[in-house]
């Protein structure tokens, strides 16, 4: 029987963290979820530069995590999970359980989290078939 040590070279979790780990990878695909679609719109609230996130969008469609759609008389591009993307749902809940349990991230009370996890439960259809 193989040992994790012997799998050094091909380790799932080193690639799925090669292909998350990416500086604004996680937040346009939590932005994603939540509902954001427009280039501009991953801009809101963030402090990456417009080539940053072209970058970021241009890396994630290589890698199959988001498609771009060009609408409205090729004037609107707007962007979509796939489905390699949208399966990322369980480990961004998961991700979001262990911070507000094991992190304390701001310092919520218990009902705050647990709301929040129940909110998060439901945009990420944790409890859906994929």
């Amino acid at each position: 029987m193989k040992k994790i040590k012997d799998y050094d070279d091909n380790c799932p979790i080193d690639d799925t963290l090669k292909l998350i780990s990416k500086k604004w990878v996680i937040f346009i695909i939590r932005d994603l979820f939540l509902g954001k679609k427009q280039f501009s719109e991953f801009l809101e609230e963030k402090t990456l530069s417009n080539r940053v996130l072209t970058d970021t969008l241009k890396f994630m469609e290589e890698n199959d995590l988001i498609r771009k759609e060009i609408i409205e008389n090729d004037i609107k591009t707007e962007y979509y999970l796939t489905q390699k993307g949208y399966n990322l749902n369980k480990i961004l809940y998961e991700m979001l359980n262990y911070g507000l349990r094991e992190v304390n991230s701001g310092n919520l009370s218990e009902k705050q989290k647990n709301e929040l996890l129940k909110e998060y439960e439901s945009l990420f259809k944790i409890n859906d078939k994929n």
